[in-house]
């Protein structure tokens, strides 16, 4: 009875009162806040401009380069796979299935609300078209390419896709390229060469597939950089609006350039399983592959895809003895050289066009800290009744 009437008199004492009430208005603070956080979430995906915004503060450039890289990697040698070990010949058909998913994936995101809108200012039906038509023509061909080549040189051909954007840059847009850059690609370029010489099986008729593959694999990558950035598209609404284009122009090269037989494949539940994981990467690889180029630009697009090259040939070298020989070593360590210069160029550039920084403000303009909105009271006269 005495111990009970003791733990009575505690919770009814005045410091524990306000310990309680405290409490209580901290964890109704918190759920408002994070009320607060959902709602400025669903506002931005509303307008392009806020889903611009909040693209650019969660995935920055290296967020962004990193993400394509791994998934790069991954669905190379996922791809590899389900067209050679798995028997799954047809290429175009796998593409299909990749983008099938992806605005499967998509549309639900959409009946969700989490889907980004359009900008309000569309961009020209033509640009999206073109868009559509050079995605089908990119992922088609470089799956029949990696069908009918060895993945060496399949990288080896991604070397002819930089002058290519470099090029049609200066013709359509004016951009021109420093000479230091050029000669840091050039580097990156011959590296590549030397690292792969020693991987070239090739077919004929693969060898075609990867040159035809050269100009839509440049274009892609222009439109994609240069709509996310002049424009104010971002990744996922952008890839809503052309996913439907390339399934239209894929279904159109599939008699061309797929073997019959789809459907007497065997559809078991392993052969299942390795195309739908195909599939998800292939999602994760567009969308990553997006978020890249909206961040950067079409060449640091490419520089990627080949530091990823000399990446996998040394990694191979360093953790699974694996032999390629010492000039394919040198011919990496080469490449990497350049890859470096050609970064630190331009992170000169972007240090030299960055504005000075002004005040610092939160990401999320609703949110303080306790001390803030204290201070703020104190500032209006409004003195806090109970000590923290």
């Amino acid at each position: 009875m005495i111990c009970s009437r003791r733990m009575m008199n505690f919770f009814v004492r005045k410091d524990v009162k306000r310990f309680l009430k405290r409490k209580d208005s901290d964890a109704t603070e918190r759920g408002k806040r994070l009320e607060d956080l959902r709602a400025y979430l669903f506002s931005e995906l509303r307008t392009s401009e806020g889903a611009k915004r909040l693209q650019q503060r969660i995935c920055g450039p290296t967020v962004a380069l990193a993400f394509n890289f791994w998934i790069s990697v991954c669905i190379i040698l996922m791809n590899k796979l389900v067209l050679g070990k798995v028997g799954f010949n047809f290429p175009i058909l796998l593409t299909f299935i990749h983008y099938s998913l992806s605005w499967l994936l998509m549309a639900i995101m959409n009946a969700f609300s989490f889907l980004p809108t359009s900008p309000a200012k569309s961009s020209r039906f033509l640009s999206l078209l073109t868009l559509g038509i050079v995605m089908s023509f990119s992922t088609g061909l470089a799956n029949v390419s990696l069908k009918y080549n060895s993945v060496g040189f399949y990288q080896m051909a991604k070397i002819g896709v930089t002058p290519t954007i470099v090029l049609a840059e200066f013709i359509f847009y004016m951009k021109g390229v420093s000479f230091q850059k050029v000669l840091a690609l050039t580097v990156v370029s011959f590296g590549v060469a030397v690292a792969t010489v020693t991987d070239l099986d090739f077919h004929l008729f693969g060898a075609f597939v990867a040159l035809a593959w050269i100009i839509p694999s440049a274009i892609n990558k222009i439109l994609w950089s240069n709509l996310q950035q002049k424009e104010n598209w971002t990744a996922l609404a952008l890839m809503w609006k052309t996913t439907p284009m390339t399934l239209f122009f894929l279904v159109i090269l599939m008699p061309w350039l797929d073997p019959p037989g789809a459907f007497s494949f065997d559809w078991n539940l392993p052969n299942t399983f390795f195309i739908f994981l195909s599939a998800i990467l292939g999602f994760m690889l567009q969308w990553s592959g997006a978020l890249a180029l909206g961040a950067t630009s079409a060449i640091s697009h490419v520089v990627l895809g080949q530091f990823k090259t000399c990446v996998i040939l040394l990694g191979g070298f360093l953790l699974f003895d694996s032999n390629p020989g010492i000039l394919s070593i040198c011919g990496a360590i080469t490449a990497l050289g350049g890859m470096s210069a050609y970064t630190y160029l331009n992170l000169l550039e972007l240090r030299r066009q960055a504005p000075k920084p002004t005040n610092r403000q939160s990401s999320f303009p609703f949110m303080k800290n306790k001390h803030e909105e204290e201070t703020d009271d104190t500032r209006n006269g409004d003195l806090p009744t109970e000590p923290v």
